[in-house]
């Protein structure tokens, strides 16, 4: 029999799990190894370089270049307030009233004084950047001066697509079907800073609403691509995401528009309801795959270390969906595996297999656009 690999959504009870938690530049590790840590923990933590501004003394003085480090009244490397004077002319005849001084406009450090342009550039201060674990777990290794590696053990589902950063909360339950709309009238005040889950809708209203009450996350089945569009601003074009300041983060676990969650990703997370889960709605759909992610760490269980990729291969009647357009997020089952390579739209030869929607309907599509779905 004809197989396929093709990477898969996971979705398991149990499992074990590695994050990587790593500084945009090199800064100062705030743990130790085998240090326990909750994902609110920050773990390592640096400064990112302020934007600089050119201020031109020698025109606002009215003097040459080579005279500017007569006028400084701040060096290199100083720091200084607003308001604050960064350099001022002689007075004229003598007179202060007739004297030009140049204020700063905002906090910060002289970066450098050119005695050739006359200009002096100005820094703004540091911004702080501090990394947060993510997740209830262990630090299991420790890159000095990068950032560490936590371990944890829990139930995992994987998304399909997503918007909003990392964030974490309390699980609660918004319908009571995998097959309900999660509506405006779902959204309880009391889900502020909680992980809803929903059925197989997010209605544009009930982001709303979300946002309103403060709710830190959404899991769902699907989101109307068009309500999407509305709520950033713009259209996502190439799908990558994770960056967006909402105030929320959204996982979809099937697709775009209503569907239903999966029977399975649904049961778990009923079943752990209450518990602190861990969200990131960071998605890359080209090179270097990123999926949204939920994450529900426990201390008990015995993990299941199966992976979908480790399957032998894709088989007729296997469960899988479509992660690329013109079937974007559909459900279906392997009906035909055509060993044969065959020429699609763009003219090039690939291999495909023939797929059976929910509604009846077969379409031939390529190996790479499809992922299996565990069962």
């Amino acid at each position: 029999m004809a197989h396929a690999y093709v990477p898969g959504l996971r979705v398991s009870d149990f499992t074990t799990l590695r994050r990587e938690r790593i500084l945009p530049l090199k800064g100062e590790v705030m743990v130790e190894q085998g240090q326990q840590v909750s994902a609110e923990t920050i773990v390592a933590r640096t400064e990112l370089p302020g934007p600089v501004k050119t201020v031109n003394v020698v025109n606002q003085l009215g003097i040459d270049a080579a005279q500017i480090d007569t006028v400084m009244k701040k060096k290199v490397g100083e720091s200084f307030k607003a308001g604050e004077i960064l350099a001022e002319s002689k007075p004229l005849f003598g007179l202060k009233f007739l004297q030009t001084k140049i204020p700063a406009e905002f906090d910060g450090t002289v970066d450098s004084i050119s005695a050739v342009t006359g200009q002096v550039i100005l820094r703004y201060p540091p911004r702080p950047v501090e990394v947060a674990a993510y997740v209830d777990g262990t630090v299991v290794d420790v890159k000095p001066r990068e950032g560490v590696t936590v371990e944890t053990r829990g139930a995992y589902v994987q998304g399909i697509f997503g918007i909003g950063g990392e964030t974490s909360g309390e699980l609660v339950l918004g319908v009571e079907s995998p097959g309900e709309t999660l509506d405006e009238r779902n959204i309880k005040a009391e889900f502020q800073n909680k992980v809803v889950v929903g059925g197989s809708l997010f209605t544009a209203s009930a982001f709303k609403r979300a946002r309103e009450v403060g709710v830190r996350g959404v899991i769902v089945g699907g989101f109307h691509d068009k309500d999407l569009k509305d709520i950033l601003g713009y259209d996502l074009g190439v799908a990558i995401t994770g960056a967006e300041q909402l105030g929320i983060s959204l996982v979809m676990t099937e697709g775009f528009g209503s569907i239903n969650m999966a029977d399975k990703t649904f049961g778990l997370l009923k079943g752990r309801v209450g518990q602190k889960a861990s969200i990131s709605g960071a998605t890359q759909i080209r090179a270097g795959v990123i999926r949204p992610e939920v994450i529900i760490p426990s201390l008990t269980g015995k993990a299941d270390e199966k992976r979908s990729g480790d399957e032998s291969g894709t088989e007729i009647g296997d469960p899988v969906r479509c992660i690329r357009e013109p079937y974007f997020g559909k459900l279906g089952r392997v009906k035909r595996l055509i060993p044969e390579l065959q020429q699609v739209q763009s003219e090039t030869m690939v291999r495909v297999l023939e797929v059976e929607f929910a509604d009846g309907q077969v379409a031939t599509v390529p190996r790479a656009n499809i992922e299996m779905i565990e069962e």
